[in-house]
């Protein structure tokens, strides 16, 4: 056999045993398992999915991977994908797979655990779980009293190297998504101008706090819960900022939903609809809260750590959440050289 062959022929195996590891498989004398496609953190998905296997028995299978990636590759799969949930930490991505058509409809008492606002009015999906968009600042550098009353203002010449923000990260894009849908192409390409013209570009929502704790910049733009995190572990990154929540349902206020939706194409949707079941409903809202996370739950009754800004108290701008445009906030964020 030539070496060419030998190479194909190893190739082979080694994508056929990835498939298996993944789930796509019917090992079913291991006890029934479900796949799951998840973007959200995957420490809160090794907390929370173990409580899920001790309630019904059914084994969860993570493929952990960022919004956009797995979101796409769902797309690439279609009805031959393995995968029997999709989770995501922000909503674009849910909205990307919808619109593919490749979702089941959600049980309709699943859908009613969590308040209409914060899921899709198709019920192809639902919200599980919330991050709010934060401005982080340096208290020895600017006061609150300095601070812009809009996001949009950091896009403003007078910003110019004082704001730091991860453009590469999917929360990122997210809050981008919102000023889109909210303020219109034309402003939101050219808030994403000034922001490249001003902003202090970093790897990393915990490395834009770092960048505003330690003076290299005066504010950064993130979600409320890696500086609640921080504090409650050491603060060792954290100690010299404080959280401006922006109100008045500013594009800066926007609250990101993570999704939970089940494949069309799962041979186990009554397991996968459990799942999502239990995300949404107070075992996993309360799991969620009781996580290291800090995310907020979404049933609206579930309170999170008593340190967090109550979710009640936040003044989100109303956003569509199957509107929010990932695919074209990318284009334009590779426009103006942020991508």
């Amino acid at each position: 056999m030539n070496t060419r062959l030998l190479t194909a022929l190893a190739a082979s195996i080694l994508a056929a045993g990835t498939l298996a590891a993944c789930g796509s498989g019917s090992d079913e004398e291991d006890g029934p398992f479900i796949t799951v496609y998840n973007a959200q953190h995957k420490p809160l998905l090794e907390e929370m999915a173990p409580i899920f296997e001790e309630e019904t028995g059914i084994e969860v299978r993570l493929r952990n991977g960022k919004d956009f990636e797995l979101g796409n590759q769902l797309v690439a799969e279609g009805e031959g994908s393995p995968a029997d949930v999709f989770l995501t930490e922000n909503s674009p991505a849910m909205s990307l797979v919808e619109q593919e058509g490749l979702f089941a409809p959600l049980d309709e008492e699943t859908l009613a655990l969590i308040p209409e606002q914060n899921r899709p009015a198709s019920g192809m999906w639902t919200g599980w779980a919330a991050r709010s968009t934060v401005l982080m600042y340096n208290t020895e550098d600017i006061t609150p009293e300095e601070l812009p009353t809009s996001i949009l203002e950091l896009a403003e010449p007078q910003w110019k190297g004082r704001v730091s923000f991860s453009p590469t990260g999917a929360d990122f894009q997210a809050i981008v998504s919102a000023v889109l849908q909210l303020e219109g192409e034309d402003a939101t390409r050219a808030w994403l101008e000034g922001l490249a013209e001003n902003g202090e570009v970093y790897e990393g929502n915990n490395i834009v706090m770092q960048s505003v704790n330690d003076g290299e910049v005066e504010t950064g733009i993130a979600y409320h819960y890696y500086w609640y995190r921080d504090q409650k572990e050491s603060g060792e990154n954290s100690d010299s900022t404080e959280l401006y929540f922006f109100g008045a349902q500013d594009p800066g206020a926007f609250v990101s939903i993570s999704g939970a939706g089940v494949l069309k194409s799962s041979d186990k949707r009554e397991d996968a609809q459990k799942f999502v079941r239990f995300l949404a409903d107070k075992t996993g809202q309360q799991a969620l809260a009781d996580s290291y996370a800090l995310e907020y739950p979404l049933d609206g009754e579930t309170p999170l750590d008593p340190a967090v800004k109550p979710f009640s108290e936040l003044q989100p701008p109303t956003v569509d959440v199957t509107e929010l445009n990932g695919p074209l906030v990318i284009e334009m964020m590779q426009d103006v050289g942020l991508l």
